[in-house]
């Protein structure tokens, strides 16, 4: 079974997206969501660490509010301070109590609640803020609602165009708001019919024409906060209490408080935990995970996960100790002197595995694999696709090489980056599992990257190129590299090149190899980088590549200018005009040819390169008498 284990603020603020809690950069509490716009907006209550002049040390916190928005609940934006304790004017600006608020719209205008401890008297009182925009700035009202003493506002707006709102701080109440949106319209009710024990936060919604009254409880004396719901076909009760929506936090974190709400036809639980504070159960962080309701219109459990909601991209970093599910695997910190780096997750042998659901690959072009790994042994693993049992997507190989033999997940120890070819690139969104092929090994995080963008591939209709601002060559017919016995490129003599051109040469009419039309973005064809994504063959290789090249007219008296890394021999319409021997780097204009006419119509340029234990490429442009570029031709593609 995963043990969830907590890591500070500072050590993952910058971790992957789409994983809990999605807040990195600042504690969040109580959150509350809402949809305005086809947006998520978050409005939570905002942690700080106590200042040295707040009486209760140790204690919660909390002297502003910010708000928060997403379209896909894996991208957060941060709009800001919507309101802080020095800005209301009832409320005390040295207080520390700005508590759960929330947040909901009418006619075109948000109305912002908020618990806040008063200039005069004890406690707490509620008051509004105002805005036009669910990004504020909200301003907020000279006084606090009459008759609202107490913490964690939630309002209602009914489906008849009535509003009430709720509230805790002793017995939970409710009351119906007047069309103001600024003052009790109704008695003050107490709730009825829920259970016994302490209860907060309350959260109030309808779903198919029934109420629901959802709030943290502690269901026994000792404990930490559920979150528990009851419902009614009233908006004020009597409740009927219906059970947990989320038991108590398994590191006894006291507090939780939540928010339910539909977006894009899924429901879901936000809630807190303190994960980035594993010491302090006074500095709390959002969550996310879906919710599902039954037949009958009860709530599902929710079990609380590290993987959360949201799709992550297969180019972000992805932390797989957020797994979703998982056989015969522990997470525990890197380091447990200092949490602040984060956890990892240990496949303990052959057969384990652990499942990231959600991964989308459609960003994904050319890629490898990297991953930061760590062993006591020599052993393997492989990312797969779907299941323990699905396509390899990569293998790693993992070879000790310590001085004493192993590795050890502490800050004396050292971690792996490797990286690895992918054997099959998966389609758009599924899901990743890790299996261990051998002894143990640890994994701290994975990605997906992109190689830089060598080649584009040419449709068959696709309009002329032409030569680039320098005069080179982009576009090509490349066929798939063919294996070579070299060992070393000083046997590229003129007598060797001519005779194993010539052997493979005779050879060509007969190979079925695949034959590529690209246009290079680089002015030097990157020959090794096509064979490492077309072909086995990346060192030892002979490439055959063409190109047509169609003049409006006769260009007479031009010079073809080449450069290879590795030797290379230049045909034009069939006929030899350009060798490139020896041990040769790649450089622009190596080589020249004599005069030549490129014929009005078409023009077939052809090279052969080859190479050793080592990387290729080559470039080629045609240069007039006064060695300027020649660009008055187009390149066709076939």
């Amino acid at each position: 079974m995963k043990t969830i284990l907590p890591a500070i603020l500072l050590g993952i603020a910058s971790a992957a997206l789409a994983q809990n809690p999605v807040i990195r950069d600042q504690y969040t509490a109580d959150p509350t969501a809402r949809v305005f716009n086809n947006k998520v907006y978050l409005y939570p209550s905002h942690d700080i660490m106590p200042p040295a002049a707040q009486q209760r040390q140790g204690w919660f916190s909390m002297e502003d509010y910010h708000v928060f928005s997403s379209e896909n609940l894996t991208d957060w934006t941060d709009h800001g301070v919507i309101l802080n304790q020095e800005n209301v004017p009832w409320g005390r600006s040295d207080g520390y109590a700005m508590w759960a608020p929330d947040c909901v719209e009418k006619d075109g205008k948000y109305y912002f609640y908020f618990p806040d401890a008063p200039k005069s008297g004890r406690g707490f009182a509620v008051g509004v803020a105002v805005a036009d925009s669910p990004e504020g700035p909200f301003i907020p009202e000279a006084e606090p609602i009459p008759g609202v003493m107490g913490i964690d506002p939630c309002v209602l707006l009914d489906d008849d165009g009535r509003q009430y709102i709720y509230w805790a701080g002793g017995p939970m109440r409710g009351a119906s708001l007047s069309s103001n949106m600024k003052e009790l319209d109704g008695p003050v009710t107490q709730m009825e019919g829920l259970p016994e024990g302490f209860k907060e936060g309350p959260f109030a919604f309808k779903r198919n024409g029934l109420y629901y009254l959802t709030f943290p409880w502690v269901r026994k004396e000792g404990g930490t906060e559920t979150l528990a719901y009851a419902m009614s076909t009233s908006p004020l009760g009597p409740w009927d209490f219906k059970g947990i929506i989320m038991a108590e936090h398994a590191n006894r974190c006291w507090t939780n408080h939540h928010s339910l709400v539909e977006y894009r036809g899924q429901w879901y639980l936000f809630y807190h935990n303190n994960f980035f504070s594993p010491r302090d159960d006074k500095r709390r962080s959002v969550c996310i995970e879906k919710l599902a309701f039954n037949a009958d219109g009860t709530i599902r459990e929710v079990t609380p996960t590290m993987r959360g909601v949201g799709i992550n991209k297969a180019t972000e970093r992805i932390e797989i100790d957020r797994y979703s599910s998982a056989e015969k695997a522990q997470t525990a910190y890197i380091d447990t002197v200092t949490p602040r780096l984060g956890a990892c997750v240990t496949l303990q042998g052959k057969g384990s595995w652990v499942k990231y659901e959600g991964v989308d690959f459609s960003c994904l072009d050319d890629a490898y694999l990297t991953i930061g790994v760590s062993a006591v042994e020599n052993t393997s693993l492989c990312v797969r696709e779907k299941s323990a049992k699905g396509k390899v997507i990569a293998r790693i190989d993992v070879t000790v090489k310590s001085e004493n033999g192993t590795f050890r997940r502490d800050m004396s120890g050292q971690w792996l980056t490797l990286t690895a070819p992918l054997q099959h690139t998966p389609k758009g969104i599924t899901d990743l599992v890790l299996t261990c092929e051998g002894e143990a090994i640890s994994v701290d995080w994975l990605r997906f990257k992109n190689r830089p963008r060598y080649f584009t591939e040419v449709a068959k209709n696709a309009s002329p190129a032409h030569p680039d601002s320098q005069g080179f060559i982009r576009r090509w017919r490349m066929m798939t590299p063919i294996a070579v016995d070299v060992r070393s490129n000083v046997v590229f003599t003129d007598t060797w090149l001519r005779s194993k051109f010539a052997d493979e040469l005779a050879k060509l009419p007969k190979r079925k190899a695949r034959w590529y039309t690209l246009d290079s973005e680089n002015y030097n064809v990157k020959l090794f980088r096509f064979a490492e994504k077309y072909g086995k063959q990346t060192y030892g290789s002979f490439f055959w590549c063409e190109t047509v090249i169609d003049c409006p007219q006769d260009i007479a008296n031009v010079r073809l200018a080449c450069g290879s890394n590795g030797a290379s021999m230049w045909w034009l319409n069939g006929e030899e005009v350009l060798m490139l021997e020896g041990d040769r780097r790649m450089v622009e204009d190596d080589g020249m040819s004599q005069r030549l006419t490129l014929k009005k119509g078409r023009n077939i340029l052809r090279t052969a390169v080859i190479n050793g234990p080592g990387l290729s490429d080559m470039c080629v442009r045609f240069i007039n008498e006064k060695g300027q570029p020649v660009t008055s031709f187009t390149v066709l593609n076939e």
